[in-house]
């Protein structure tokens, strides 16, 4: 798979490791930013990264940012978009097998790197259970997504 991370400073000292897991387990890695501790705004990031999921560039994408929270809200904005905070494996994946997650946001602040690379590594061996009761929630979610509920 084509994985995009994409991170802001609090994000960069786990996007190291972020990355390195993804590789280790036979992914590519689309580097999105930042490569610096220098401040940046996280939207641009997230808007980067999930953006490449939007467009087919990307199956999935890692955001981080100090708590996830901020990359998690500005990723969703983007129509066709599935993005949330894991912190730990269980939630990382059962949220793709039940929601196809496809964005998976991580607080740099909160886990360290053995627990990021465990959320990792769960979160991208994990597929949607394609033809279970959850195909036609995830149907319900993005028939609102298409209204935009304006």
């Amino acid at each position: 798979m084509k994985i995009a991370v994409g991170c802001d400073h609090a994000g960069f000292p786990l996007k190291e490791t972020v990355v390195e897991k993804i590789k280790e387990m036979g992914h590519e890695v689309l580097d999105c930013g930042t490569n610096s501790p220098e401040r940046v705004d996280y939207p641009d990031y997230a808007f980067k990264a999930a953006g490449l999921v939007a467009e087919g560039k990307a199956d999935r994408a890692v955001l981080i940012c100090g708590s996830g929270i901020g990359m998690c809200i500005s990723a969703n904005k983007i129509k066709g978009i599935r993005a949330c905070v894991c912190h730990d494996a269980y939630s990382a994946a059962q949220g793709v097998q039940h929601d196809n997650l496809n964005v998976l946001c991580l607080g740099a602040r909160v886990i360290g790197p053995s627990t990021a690379q465990s959320v990792l590594e769960n979160f991208l061996n994990a597929s949607f259970l394609t033809g279970t009761r959850h195909e036609e929630r995830l149907g319900k979610v993005l028939q609102a997504e298409a209204k935009n509920f304006k």
